[in-house]
């Protein structure tokens, strides 16, 4: 869970050099970046093609026992399966609690993406340079990875889910208030980190809610509900804050919006933790 906040510390400022190649060969800056981020997918796209296999008894790269203790693995879990596993699968689909936690994970996606999207523009309207926006965009992932870490050994260490998601979920919804009346670049920096932290600190005591009361085959089926359904917050909370700033000419709005997104998210867990999750195996 660490790679996406990893990712934009080493690519942020790597981003922002390569924005500053405009004119190079003829291309803009962006398109340069374009091309940056689609010869390295490219390339891992061929890996995958030539170096991943379909079943484990094709995976070279394991030692013998590995593969034998896969390969044991999967036929038991095949052979454990019943002719039920439809219902139990369209059990785990339509059970409220999954599409809870899928409307919680819907607004941290949507803060998060809106971090990816909007953060670098919002530094930059304080009037820096895109190299400047590179480094500086860097600082809060940075801060998140140290954040996550600590907020999840925290939450083993204690056994404790719910509330190690509402605090950090109310956090990033201080933050982007906090973004809103930044009064230089030093302070929307910091409240960036802010809202990073909270973000990346909520994702892994999330994936253990589900946990509490999936099981069985109609637990894949749960979770990717939970993902599929809860990641269109990545489309929502970026298009909203896109389209009222067209409206507004500011972030202003936008920003309140996903922030709600984020309180909401928080009052779920809540609910669900207190009064919704219930251990129930998917498998009868």
């Amino acid at each position: 869970m660490a790679s996406a906040p990893l990712a934009a510390v080493f690519g942020s400022p790597l981003s922002g050099v390569v924005l500053g190649l405009s004119g190079f060969l003829g291309l803009k800056g962006w398109q340069w970046l374009f091309l940056s981020e689609a010869v390295p997918a490219l390339f891992l796209g061929m890996m995958c093609l030539f170096y991943m296999t379909d079943r484990p008894e094709q995976a070279s790269w394991l030692e013998e026992d590995e593969r034998a203790w896969l390969v044991t693995t999967i036929n038991a879990e095949k052979a454990a399966k019943v002719s039920t596993e439809t219902s139990r699968i369209g059990r785990a689909i339509s059970d409220p609690r999954v599409l809870a936690l899928a409307l919680v994970y819907f607004g941290t996606s949507a803060g998060l993406y809106t971090l990816g999207v909007w953060a670098p523009q919002i530094i930059k309207s304080f009037g820096v340079t895109n190299i400047q926006v590179g480094f500086l965009n860097a600082v809060p992932p940075a801060l998140a990875i140290v954040g996550m870490y600590v907020w999840a050994w925290h939450s083993d260490r204690t056994n404790e889910r719910p509330f190690h998601v509402i605090l950090p979920c109310l956090l990033a919804a201080a933050g982007l208030f906090l973004v809103n009346h930044a009064a230089g670049v030093v302070s929307v920096v910091a409240a960036l980190a802010v809202v990073n932290v909270g973000i990346t600190s909520a994702k892994s005591p999330f994936w253990s809610l589900p946990t509490m009361f999936l099981s069985g085959p109609g637990a894949a089926a749960g979770l990717a509900t939970i993902n599929s359904v809860g990641s269109l917050g990545g489309f929502v909370g970026p298009a909203m804050i896109g389209w009222i700033k067209t409206q507004t000419h500011d972030f202003t709005g936008g920003l309140y919006f996903v922030s709600a997104l984020l309180i909401l998210s928080a009052v779920v867990t809540f609910v669900v933790s207190r009064f919704i999750i219930r251990p129930m195996n998917i498998e009868a």
